[in-house]
């Protein structure tokens, strides 16, 4: 199974050198196929901000596998170097989310008075109060929410799905186990969550890089004990 992925995405690699890859129109399910295996590939080389001229020789060694030739690098060397390579650069990468978060949680704090930190970083805005029971750390729940990542992007969205959940608040991230108790039910809240109180350093990929501060919008609509 892992020599055949390796050779699918090979072969996805020697077509994107020999065409344009935006010129490709996407007709069969095998072409469809290929473009998922590439989408998936690119998904996870993101944390590791290849360059171009990176991405160009890993292109050409690819090529080259394909077309047999002989490598023009010592294989195993390099090979016992791309794992403290990749180290490297995701925790590279995982430190600018992290820093890029704290100065998007400074600027917030300033921009928006009626917002709060508490003593674990969790900044919250109530934008809408409560007239219900306030859950409490093992109460289960119903919300909607939407997620983003300090850019905007949408990672996950219940009200997009137009479906609301029911979770037991001491089975998710500690944002939400502490966010969600300073809220009623009929409320809604905004919660700005650093990644130590999300996921951590690892991230939640493909949607969620290392290191990522998260912003949520919730509308509480039950609380049952």
């Amino acid at each position: 199974m892992k020599k055949a992925l390796v050779l699918l995405t090979a072969t996805f690699l020697l077509t994107a050198c020999k065409t344009e890859p935006e010129s490709i129109q996407l007709k069969t399910d095998d072409e469809k196929s290929f473009y998922t295996i590439g989408f998936s590939w690119g998904e996870k080389l993101k944390g590791l901000n290849i360059s171009e001229r990176e991405f160009k020789a890993l292109m050409k060694g690819a090529q080259a596998s394909v077309d047999e030739k002989k490598p023009e690098v010592d294989l195993k060397v390099y090979g016992e170097k791309i794992a403290q390579m990749a180290k490297i650069r995701s925790e590279s990468s995982t430190h600018g989310e992290k820093e890029s978060g704290k100065k998007f949680i400074a600027e917030y704090l300033k921009a928006n008075t009626k917002a709060k930190q508490t003593a674990s970083g969790l900044v919250y805005e109530i934008i809408k109060e409560g007239t219900g029971k306030q859950p409490t750390g093992s109460d289960t729940v119903e919300v909607h929410y939407h997620g983003t990542l300090t850019n905007g992007t949408v990672f996950d969205s219940s009200v997009k799905r137009n479906k609301t959940i029911s979770f037991p608040l001491n089975r998710v991230i500690r944002g939400w186990t502490e966010g969600l108790q300073l809220v009623k039910e009929g409320g809604k809240i905004k919660l700005v969550i650093p990644s130590d109180l999300a996921y951590g350093n690892a991230g939640a990929p493909p949607a969620i890089p290392g290191g990522a501060t998260l912003i949520f919008e919730v509308e509480l609509f039950k609380v049952n004990p």
